[in-house]
């Protein structure tokens, strides 16, 4: 029996979303659902990896300004792993050197996602896209939870940032304490640890490398291969004094942790008025200011700052300096629609550029097809319709394929605020905000957070406080299914970045975050109290006692 794998229905409003289905109605191929990946040849293995790193390196948009901050070569680092997967010769260890050569490109939007008829793993089921990191597969959590000291470049350590309310019931060994110095995991000493598990992590910073580190140590998943786990997660750890002691786990799942919630957000003399998906708000009408924590760029991004204006008339508080607490937030798109709201001043939004290969053309067929579509759904006048869109994909791209260019001219991002002859300014809203504004970054997020952050930091919009986003960003992405180039046998689906984000200074942000005005590392002897600090911060730059 055969069975062809049916392309993803985007979400309204996802672009992403039209050129994954492009990308699938493209490579889909009719299949024999078996373990096909496990009875390649290593001629298949062989020819499949000639065939990613010759369409990388004819379709990936390349940051230069990050793989000189990494030191990267990106061809060299996936020949790395070349041998390696011509020698799997089961069903994980495919997996895991195809995982390795996605991540020798060092993007953090970049993965590799199991598909029908592929690879399979213990533990999956079904053959939709990874829900992070692999379809199905059970993510459990051991009761406890580490963050990254950021005090000394070049000499960062993870640290005990959380723990479970009944710790010393179900663990084996002494109680952690807040800011204990994580020395080994399951058997290793930590500096192995991290040489040995860094390829299968997927980042563009240092930074955000780190970060991710800290969060995954206590997880167990198909993130990493199994020899990184043990049945309980063991660990040694090291107090102040320098005494050392060992601790072992069990893994649990995440929903049954009750954690004492060590380092959360709390901010003294504000109440939260409001929330949804995107933010939520708090007021404090003493020191007159509105603090949104951030939660990321979300679908309901324009109606969330909709109401936000909207109360913010309502309570006569448009003078009142903005505080933006976007360490903990994530991506997603429109946020030159709140930077018009939140600030008085004109600003110069991001731009973007497409790389030109041999996906170019379907990817401009797959984006038309999806405007006339209407997966753009339902959005302000102000925004884009796909008119914008369509003109650039029919003219300039056009032109730039006809012309053989290496990439397209850069428009405004996504040309979703201004059209593609615009010099990308931006004025803000009739309604805005009049007070200052001051944001808070950490290398938590990233994506169209970078974005947001660029355009503060590049048009000097406000202060910013803490450390870098993340760090990364693109434009456009294209998602196919691999086959075995000798047997047509599918594999897994590869992803490609196809264009550049073109922060508002020019430069190229993927690899390159904007820099924050007060560097606030975020350090073991400072995280009880990181927060308090970050405020303390803001109240003496706008001058409040």
């Amino acid at each position: 029996m055969t069975q062809r794998r049916s392309p993803r229905t985007p979400g309204a409003g996802s672009l992403r979303g039209v050129i994954r289905c492009a990308a699938l109605l493209c490579a889909a191929q009719t299949v024999v659902v078996n373990q096909v990946a496990a009875q390649s040849t290593p001629a298949d293995r062989a020819a499949l990896f000639d065939y990613i790193l010759a369409k990388t390196l004819e379709r990936e948009s390349f940051s230069p300004v990050k793989n000189r901050t990494l030191r990267l070569d990106v061809e060299r680092e996936m020949l790395r792993f070349r041998d390696e997967l011509i020698a799997a010769d089961s069903e994980e260890k495919l997996y895991y050197a195809l995982a390795k050569i996605s991540n020798a490109r060092k993007d953090r939007h970049l993965r590799i996602n199991l598909v029908e008829g592929g690879i399979s793993l213990p533990d999956t089921t079904g053959v939709e896209q990874a829900n992070y990191p692999v379809p199905g597969s059970r993510v459990l959590h051991a009761p406890i939870r580490f963050a990254t000291d950021y005090g000394t470049p070049g000499a960062y350590f993870v640290f005990v940032s959380d723990y479970a309310e009944d710790i010393r019931e179900s663990g084996r060994g002494e109680a952690p304490g807040i800011g204990d110095k994580l020395i080994a995991v399951n058997g290793r000493d930590f500096a192995d640890y991290v040489a040995e598990i860094e390829p299968y992590h997927r980042y563009s910073t240092i930074n955000g490398f780190w970060w991710q580190l800290a969060t995954w140590i206590p997880q167990r998943s198909h993130q990493f291969p199994p020899e990184f786990y043990r049945a309980s997660l063991e660990l040694i750890l090291e107090r102040r004094s320098g005494e050392r002691y060992s601790l072992a786990l069990p893994y649990l799942p995440p929903a049954e942790i009750e954690w004492v919630g060590h380092g959360e957000r709390r901010y003294s003399g504000f109440t939260r008025v409001s929330s949804s998906e995107s933010f939520d708000v708090y007021l404090c009408r003493e020191k007159r200011i509105v603090l949104l924590q951030w939660h990321g760029f979300r679908d309901d991004l324009v109606t969330a700052v909709d109401r936000l204006m909207e109360y913010a008339v309502d309570q006569d508080i448009l003078d009142y300096a903005v505080v933006v607490d976007a360490t903990r937030s994530g991506g997603g798109s429109l946020g030159a629609y709140a930077v018009r709201r939140l600030s008085p001043r004109p600003f110069k939004t991001t731009f973007g550029n497409l790389r030109i290969s041999d996906i170019t053309q379907p990817f401009i067929e797959a984006m038309l097809r999806g405007i006339r579509r209407g997966d753009r759904g339902s959005l302000p006048p102000e925004l884009d319709d796909g008119t914008w869109v369509s003109e650039w994909l029919e003219r300039d791209v056009a032109k730039a394929i006809e012309a053989g260019q290496r990439y397209t001219n850069n428009v405004p991002f996504k040309l979703a605020h201004l059209p593609e002859y615009s010099d990308g300014i931006i004025d803000p809203a009739e309604l805005h905000f009049r007070g200052p504004l001051v944001c808070w970054f950490s290398p938590y997020g990233g994506s169209h957070l970078d974005q947001f952050a660029s355009i503060i930091v590049d048009n000097e919009l406000g202060h910013t406080i803490g450390m870098s986003p993340g760090g990364y960003s693109n434009t456009w992405e294209w998602e196919e299914v691999l086959v075995f180039p000798r047997s047509q046998e599918p594999v897994v689906e590869f992803m490609w970045s196809i264009g550049h984000t073109i922060r508002p200074n020019g430069e190229i942000l993927e690899g390159n975050p904007a820099r924050v005005d007060e560097f606030v590392p975020q350090t073991r002897d400072n995280y009880l109290t990181y927060y308090d600090e970050l405020m303390a911060r803001t109240f003496q730059h706008l001058g409040i006692r």
